[in-house]
């Protein structure tokens, strides 16, 4: 009989664990195989059905970038600093998050994270692991958010503003895209400030993302989800009180012309890479969050429709 999921989790942890401690963080597959086993026939005499292979294989193919933005997510604590249990915890919460969700919610990849943290770490070590957690699903864009939380009500609302971005040039439609670190394209989009008429809001939101005066056309879609507000991590690592707080969002979406010209990403916004233009034979093959998805179906209509009126 395979092992249980939670379990696996738990197992996979202390393995890392004790590759950590050895220095021994590159095994091939062979020799991951021959530990599971091992630790497997000592813990339960149950069998793996791939999943913990799976995940320990993604965490060694890709522990620098894992480190790195966990690094990114709690500059406060440098990597070398965290202590190496709730290091392996994030690291595992982290692969699965970005690696994995097509199997497993958000929700449940962190929620998992923070019962290892309370199993295996210290007292505090949970609250350290959702902040951190909970920030980097917040960067992500919080796909899937639709399956959490929905639930809550009273919150504080947040409303943001962009855009779908678009630019006629040589007789062929381009839209512009942001990049973050996780590898996503998705729409400039921004927070409104206190009492800020919504268009002139994305308009904004657009200029400062991506560096283009833009002219709104018309209206696309609004989105409302339950998020996580961005968590403040103090105290030692491991040992953090971290409080995050839930909000709801409110995004309103709108159609944008502008110049075709380089575009220039906001300096200030670190969950941000690279801003782009794609032409629109080029969109199938970008790797975008499911929710801005019908967003752009409606959007590319709507282009259509003024393109060729024109």
């Amino acid at each position: 009989m395979s092992i249980n999921r939670h379990l696996a989790r738990g197992l996979a942890l202390q393995i890392l664990f004790e590759l950590d401690v050895n220095g021994n963080l590159n095994l091939n597959k062979e020799g991951l195989e021959k530990i599971i086993d091992r630790q497997l026939e000592e813990f339960s005499g149950e069998k793996d059905d791939g999943f913990i292979l799976d995940l320990l294989t993604t965490i060694e193919e890709r522990v620098a970038t894992l480190d790195d933005i966990i690094a990114r997510a709690a500059p406060e604590w440098p990597i070398d600093k965290i202590n190496i249990m709730d290091k392996n915890i994030l690291r595992i919460g982290l692969a699965e998050l970005l690696f994995n969700s097509d199997k497993v919610p958000p929700k449940v990849a962190i929620d998992e994270a923070i019962e290892l943290a309370k199993s295996y770490s210290s007292n505090n070590s949970h609250k350290f692991v959702n902040g951190v957690l909970g920030s980097i699903y917040k960067e992500m864009g919080e796909p899937r958010k639709e399956e959490t939380g929905q639930k809550k009500t009273n919150l504080q609302t947040v409303n943001l503003a962009g855009g779908l971005v678009y630019s006629i040039h040589e007789g062929k439609v381009f839209l512009a895209f942001v990049k973050d670190i996780f590898k996503h394209w998705t729409l400039p989009k921004g927070k409104l400030l206190q009492d800020e008429d919504i268009m002139i809001g994305a308009v904004r939101k657009i200029k400062e993302e991506i560096g283009v005066n833009a002219v709104i056309k018309d209206k696309l879609k609004e989105n409302t989800y339950i998020a996580n507000s961005a968590p403040k991590v103090e105290g030692v690592a491991g040992e953090a009180n971290v409080k995050p707080e839930k909000v709801q969002k409110h995004v309103y979406y709108f159609l944008a012309e502008t110049k075709h010209e380089p575009l220039t990403l906001e300096k200030e916004n670190t969950g941000l890479v690279e801003a782009k233009w794609f032409a629109l034979d080029q969109i199938e093959d970008l790797k975008l969050y499911d929710d801005i998805k019908p967003i752009l179906a409606i959007g590319i209509e709507k282009i259509n429709e003024i393109y060729e009126n024109r």
